[in-house]
């Protein structure tokens, strides 16, 4: 495609009423120095994690479950920030792309650690060797939280290039995908191997809204004033006044270089620099363009979360700032008019730096030296930008880039998205289930002849969602349960009758064995809160093992789930509903009536779900649970004939299959 030039765009977007556009050339920018990182530094819990401390805070399982990220907010995957990147350099004018090569190498000639020979590498394998410019985009934000950060792990950290071959697995699988449950297979084994290949994968992303733009207030605001409205003091930090910092700044260092004053010896270190902070400002302008990031970044955990996610798979119709309508998608959906679409911004944001590196770019600047290392502003744990970042000049001279951007939707009230919920925070729900289940033999040492019953189950539940965590094959649904159990007699009659039963039921995702994170929950909470996020983390994506992840098909959802969740069955058989026991020798019939309370344990060991819907406050589902257990007896008595001695009892093992209903109620 024909490259646009900054003067055809700028005329385009004056026609439309988008007005303070500079010469290029003279692009004035007014940039203080960065703030300290420690400014930044003020941690928050998402406002779900904040309700769930407060009402739960006593329970270990709940401050395990709470301690997950809760808002992980992805926008393209790794491939997806790739592919766009590679083109829009692709797609530089001749001289600016030979101009970003030579940038390239001599920011390489300071140290290339895992740097490739080329820019850009367009036929990188399945086994990536080295790392591209464009690679560079894909690692900042999602595999690190500042520039200095990116370019610190890109040269050094040695998990980096594992990164980079799990990232072409998944290209390869996206591309072969032609169902929804394939691509969903994908997307989970990728986020499994990120996780074990980048223990902070998750955790980067759940602190703040910095991959998400800002909803407008109102449907008359124009670029300069959001992006203003973006970069202020009480603005939740968002993916444009994150890509303004860190584009201002390689803008910056590209001035200050080409005015002169550097040292040969800090040179190649100042084009590096500069390097690093665009690469890291282009990775939240591609964010940008992904359906679920446009969506607005209002509501509780749960709520941002559904949204991204069901915008992101269904699609968005949107406007740019220019006036270009279009549909877009988003995170593992990306199609080829998406990639050119937001590749053209990048172009043209590419194409400034590079222009300030040739000196055409005119940029105010305080007295100091240029920065030989990329900008630290830490995007993992601020909350806000300074409030003091960017003069209407200098967003006026960005705003052609801005422009191609889509406009973001409303925030809450009239004229809002439609939104949808995510299976996040805590809930009441009611259970039932029929079930059928095999009996190995009966409670009296003689009966062991197999024979089989039926039953059904009502229950009550109160528990915490975490569903989603990472992707929808994510697991840490935790939840205590009660209710009651009717069972029909046995088919061979005199080995069980009918009985009820009061029943308990319990669910929590585990690490590595069945209740690790009750043991580990507590102490860590209070002495590494980080271990127990990664801990967490892998429990609701399969455990250690992956072996519990969820499995998509097109006949429902499977997952193995033993040790996850139990059932107790408390029977209590009293005087008035005696069980007979064969007991030979015993006059006058051989038999004995007893008194019998037993408790039955059940565990399942995997689920299909064959449907689940859900809406902003609640959802239902409906299962088959496959199980294992035992019924032991707990108390006898002898009822008759009296005076008899009490029979030998035996524990009977069970099996069988539950097809549970669910229905929950989420509480916010």
């Amino acid at each position: 495609m024909r490259r646009t030039s900054s003067k055809t765009l700028r005329s385009s977007v004056e026609e439309k009423g988008l007005h303070g556009f500079n010469q290029v050339g003279r692009i004035r920018l007014t940039l203080a120095h960065s703030q300290p990182l420690s400014a930044f530094r003020r941690k928050r819990r998402s406002p779900l994690g904040r309700t769930l401390a407060v009402k739960t805070g006593k329970g270990a399982l709940i401050a395990c479950l709470v301690a997950l990220p809760l808002v992980p907010a992805f926008a393209w995957v790794y491939p997806e920030h790739r592919d766009i990147t590679l083109l829009a350099v692709q797609r530089l004018d001749p001289e600016q792309r030979e101009l970003l090569h030579k940038l390239w190498l001599e920011a390489r000639s300071v140290n290339q650690g895992h740097l490739c020979p080329n820019v850009v590498e367009p036929a990188q394998g399945l086994n990536p060797t080295c790392l591209d410019y464009a690679a560079w985009t894909a690692i900042a934000g999602d595999h690190s939280c500042s520039g200095r950060d990116m370019l610190s792990i890109v040269l050094d950290a040695p998990w980096v290039l594992n990164v980079a071959r799990v990232s072409a697995r998944l290209k390869v699988q996206l591309a072969a995908a032609r169902r929804r449950d394939q691509r969903a297979n994908a997307v989970r084994s990728s986020d499994i191997a990120l996780q074990r290949a980048d223990p902070e994968y998750v955790t980067r992303a759940s602190s703040n809204n910095a991959h998400f733009l800002l909803a407008r207030p109102d449907v008359t605001m124009q670029p300069v004033a959001y992006a203003r409205l973006a970069l202020g003091a009480n603005a939740d930090l968002n993916a444009l006044a994150t890509y303004l910092w860190y584009h201002l700044r390689a803008l910056a260092t590209a001035s200050r270089l080409s005015r002169g004053g550097v040292s040969p010896e800090t040179r190649a270190q100042v084009v590096r620099a500069a390097l690093a902070d665009e690469a890291f400002a282009l990775h939240f302008l591609e964010d940008s363009f992904a359906a679920g990031h446009v969506a607005g970044n209002w509501g509780n955990a749960a709520v941002r979360k559904g949204t991204h996610d069901y915008y992101n798979e269904h699609g968005l119709p949107l406007v740019t700032w220019s006036g270009h309508p279009f549909v877009a998608v988003g995170d593992a959906y990306m199609r080829p008019e998406d990639a050119e679409r937001a590749a053209t911004a990048v172009r043209d944001s590419l194409a400034q730096m590079l222009e300030a590196f040739n000196g055409k770019a005119i940029v105010s600047l305080p007295d100091g030296p240029a920065p030989t290392e990329p900008d630290s502003f830490n995007v993992c744990q601020a909350q806000r930008i300074s409030g003091a970042e960017g003069s209407d000049d200098d967003i006026r001279a960005i705003v052609p880039v801005l422009a191609q951007t889509p406009v973001p939707a409303l925030g809450k009230g009239l004229g809002e998205l439609p939104r949808f919920r995510a299976e996040l925070g805590p809930f009441v729900g009611l259970s039932t289930a029929f079930l059928v289940q095999g009996l190995n033999r009966g409670f009296g040492t003689t009966q062991n002849n197999a024979s089989a019953n039926a039953g059904l189950e009502a229950g009550v539940r109160v528990g915490i969602g975490l569903e989603g965590v990472l992707n929808e094959s994510s697991d840490a649904l935790a939840f205590a349960e009660a209710g009651i159990r009717e069972d029909s007699h046995a088919t061979t009659a005199a080995t069980l009758p009918a009985r009820a039963a009061i029943t308990a039921r319990f669910r929590a995702p585990f690490w590595l064995i069945p209740g690790d994170l009750l043991v580990a929950g507590p102490v860590l909470a209070f002495t590494s809160r980080r271990s127990l996020h990664k801990m967490a983390v892998q429990a609701a994506n399969g455990g250690l093992i992956p072996w519990q992840a969820g499995i998509a098909t097109r006949f429902g959802r499977f997952q193995f789930v033993l040790g996850r969740e139990v059932g107790l069955s408390f029977y209590h058989n009293g005087s008035a509903h005696p069980i007979t026991i064969p007991t030979p020798g015993v006059p006058p019939v051989n038999a004995t009536l007893v008194a019998l309370n037993s408790l039955q344990v059940d565990f399942p060991i995997l689920e299909w779900r064959l449907f689940r819907t859900f809406s902003l406050t609640q959802s239902s589902g409906l299962m088959i649970q496959p199980y294992l257990g035992f019924d032991t007896p707990t108390k006898t008595s002898v009822v008759s004939p009296v005076g008899a001695p009490t029979p030998h009892l035996q524990t009977i093992v069970t099996g069988g299959i539950r097809l549970v209903f669910d229905w929950r109620h989420y509480v916010k």
